[in-house]
């Protein structure tokens, strides 16, 4: 069920569990567009709702986030960063209106610069008393930003939005070796076009892969997870 398109009746007085994709709108290489991680956030949202719905638990898929904090990636015409404070002040707000008529309220982050922001909120709401909790989109092994990663789950998602002739390497390098640069010149600083990664190799069979782990992760989370001190789910490893 989505909430945009449902209708008040449809969704009944009372909701077991909201889940709302978080993105940003920001640079993605010269092959990805500026949705892509409020796309792959989405499409998990999407697809884990299902899921949870067939298995009873009525959930439903809240309208994504599309921007978030891209400070980093301002340096590229077209990103819109809305910084950590108005996300937090957002993401507040989100969480206390549903918490009015839902149970519980998981946030699927789809940008890793939100990640602190998300956590930040969360663990304010839970304070407040609210059940709120978050979990990351994310491929342990996957490259930084519109590399081979992104471009599958795109190229999965909503294949006539990436530029296949554009896509080329941008930086390689280990992160953290390029996060010294990153914090004082942002992603232009290290990657003259946007990438950090290298999209080579990327398909939508990959990409379908990937977007299965994250939807069954995110799933799972839901179901089983436990909150951390930073307010992501976590599921207990059995002993």
């Amino acid at each position: 069920m989505e909430l945009a398109l449902a209708t008040w009746p449809e969704l009944g007085e009372r909701v077991d569990v909201v889940v709302l994709p978080t993105g940003s709108c920001e640079q993605h290489g010269p092959h990805l567009p500026f949705s892509t991680d409020a796309a792959i956030a989405t499409a998990v949202v999407d697809r884990a709702v299902a899921r949870l719905r067939a298995a009873g638990v009525h959930a439903v898929a809240a309208p994504p986030l599309p921007y978030g904090a891209s400070g980093e990636h301002e340096h590229f015409p077209g990103t819109v960063d809305i910084g950590h404070d108005a996300l937090h002040a957002v993401l507040l707000e989100l969480g206390r209106s549903i918490g009015r008529w839902a149970d519980r309220l998981v946030f699927v982050n789809g940008h890793g610069g939100n990640a602190p922001t998300v956590s930040a909120a969360v663990g304010r709401l839970r304070h407040e008393g609210r059940d709120a909790a978050w979990v990351p989109c994310e491929i342990v092994w996957g490259d930084a930003h519109a590399g081979r990663t992104e471009t599958s789950l795109m190229a999965a998602i909503a294949p006539a939005a990436v530029r296949e002739d554009r896509a080329e390497a941008g930086a390689t390098e280990p992160v953290e070796v390029l996060m010294p640069r990153l914090r004082t010149g942002g992603v232009r600083a290290v990657s003259p076009n946007g990438v950090l990664g290298d999209p080579a190799g990327a398909s939508a069979e990959e990409g379908e892969q990937l977007l299965a782990g994250l939807v069954e992760a995110t799933v799972e989370a839901v179901l089983a997870g436990h909150p951390d001190v930073a307010g992501r789910l976590r599921v207990p490893v059995p002993a």
